[in-house]
């Protein structure tokens, strides 16, 4: 006998779902700065993030929703800074707990056209500003982390 997933209330468990960051930096005299910009729906402080691809290593495509979102291009490392998650909301289905890989991409040109340049704003931090800028508490913890990891790496 097959017992279905409705049956043992399988399919009202939350399903967390993936997704790939580029924590967009620099150095500057005062230390590390790191660029957030503005999320398309409510306008609050966010990091490029996106959905891995198909074919591409995460980092890649960290990399590619970097210049999609804030018109960056740089380098980024293949070992992630860290993970945070928050709920992702959707207008007419329920939100959905994202798991983000966060890769550090260090920026080595910020270009003025990018594909979602009317979209969104973009601005510089210091790690602790960007910190406090942020919602979501386990990005906050990478910002205040990646500063040492980053002047050293």
């Amino acid at each position: 006998m097959t017992i279905a997933n409705a049956d043992l209330g399988l399919d009202a468990l939350p399903v967390t779902r993936r997704q790939i960051a580029a924590l967009c930096w620099r150095k500057k005299r005062g230390g590390i700065e790191v660029l957030l910009i503005t999320s398309r729906d409510t306008g609050r402080w966010v990091i490029p993030k996106g959905w891995p691809m198909d074919g591409r290593a995460s980092h890649e495509a960290a990399a590619i929703e970097a210049w999609e979102e804030a018109g960056v291009q740089g380098e980024t490392s293949p070992t992630a800074l860290g993970v945070f998650s928050y709920q992702k909301a959707y207008a007419s289905k329920p939100s959905v707990t994202c798991e983000v890989e966060v890769f550090p991409l260090r920026v080595a040109k910020l270009m003025s056209n990018f594909p979602e340049q009317d979209q969104r704003r973009r601005k510089w931090f210091s790690m602790k500003k960007a910190a406090k800028s942020v919602h979501e508490d386990g990005l906050q913890a990478i910002f205040l982390a990646a500063s040492t990891a980053l002047i050293m790496g």
